[in-house]
């Protein structure tokens, strides 16, 4: 398979409508494993106004929508500041959320997002990117590893009946 190629920019009020309906009821079905829906829907609203209280025009994060060399808008990508670092450092940035549209999975898409966004933060004068992902989502674990992206951190879980 060639190397796919795209280009980030940002997204249109629609689209960014669309990108946060979608990441908030993934993270909803995620986070509704291990608690209740209705907490897991606060708790995701509340993350989105934490962290982009001015929509798409919050200051350090970039919405964006990747486009192939067609013109088509083959998936989108929230790229911002570190929540672990301290105010007033950014040596590194974040990968809130990428996501390859349907019809674009398995071509190498999400290789050339990360590829982009990996350019934009290096661009900012930043050393790294980090990421967290869903232990079990292993197309996402392999496709970052096929990246260069290693395990810096891990969390386990394991429910316990009383």
């Amino acid at each position: 398979m060639d190397a796919q190629k795209v280009t980030l920019r940002k997204m249109t009020s629609s689209e960014y409508d669309v990108a946060t309906e979608h990441r908030e009821a993934e993270t909803v079905r995620e986070l509704g494993k291990i608690m209740p829906q209705e907490l897991a829907r606060e708790r995701v609203r509340q993350g989105t106004i934490q962290f982009l209280p001015d929509g798409l025009d919050t200051n350090g994060h970039h919405l964006v929508v990747a486009e192939n060399g067609s013109g088509e808008v083959v998936g989108n990508a929230w790229i911002g500041p570190d929540p672990r670092q301290a105010a007033g450092t950014n040596s590194s940035a974040w990968l809130y959320d990428i996501n390859v549209f349907a019809p674009f999975r398995r071509h190498g898409y999400g290789s050339a997002i990360l590829a982009a966004a990996e350019e934009l933060v290096a661009r900012e004068g930043r050393t790294s990117l980090n990421l967290n992902v869903v232990g079990d989502n292993e197309a996402a674990i392999a496709m970052y590893q096929r990246n260069g992206y290693g395990v810096s951190s891990m969390y386990l879980s394991k429910s316990v009946q009383p």
